[in-house]
């Protein structure tokens, strides 16, 4: 089970990688708290949407996604709570009075097992990620190397291992960058503006997609 040949692996990782450095809502999401919160709820921002990926993997290797794929109600349902949900987000970080871009990161905001579950659902709640699933993960099904669902599983985390060595990086370069910019509290508090500005404009495209 699970015989693959070596272009097999490099066509895989080579994609995998591209798609992990390409800037998408996830990305936009993990920067975005990292900048606006500091670095400990970058991570966890990071490790929820891990979380909800994982659950969109779990979905395609039991054939659920095909549902949301073949059903412009479910797909509706799900886009537009993801919609609601990103722009409920916005909304609370543009209404914030003080910025939590201050001195002390980790007592301010939300907590990080708050940003965890906003990742997870961000990620989870979005169709699209679904649907990439189901059309990118079976083309790399290869007949007689084990169940289809099996294969599926595994390439799906596969590409969250991938991101795994990635994102940390991210994280931390996002919060290098902005800790330099940590004792000036006007620019604290349009980086929170700016985070709820983020999270409107992707609950926004979101509604609008297809």
């Amino acid at each position: 089970m699970f015989h693959y040949p070596l272009v097999h692996w490099t066509t895989f990782l080579t994609a995998v990688f591209l798609l992990n450095i390409a800037p998408g809502p996830d990305m936009a999401f993990i920067l975005g708290q990292t900048a606006s919160n500091g670095r400990r709820k970058g991570f966890a921002a990071m490790i929820g949407i891990w979380s909800g990926t994982f659950i969109h993997v779990i979905l395609a290797a039991l054939g659920l996604s095909a549902i949301l794929a073949a059903s412009a109600v479910a797909f509706s349902v799900v886009k537009w709570a993801g919609a609601i949900y990103l722009v409920w987000l916005g909304i609370k970080a543009l209404r914030s009075r003080d910025s939590s871009f201050l001195s002390d990161k980790e007592t301010q905001g939300a907590s990080a097992r708050s940003v965890y579950f906003q990742g997870m659902a961000v990620s989870a709640l979005n169709p699209k990620v679904a649907i990439f699933f189901l059309a990118f993960l079976p083309q790399f099904v290869v007949a007689g190397s084990g169940p289809v669902s099996a294969q599926l599983f595994l390439h799906g985390v596969l590409i969250i291992v991938v991101a795994s060595f990635i994102e940390p990086f991210i994280v931390l370069g996002g919060s290098w960058l902005t800790d330099r910019l940590r004792a000036n509290e006007r620019i604290g508090v349009w980086l929170d503006r700016s985070l709820g500005a983020l999270l409107i404009g992707l609950g926004v495209r979101l509604a609008f997609s297809d």
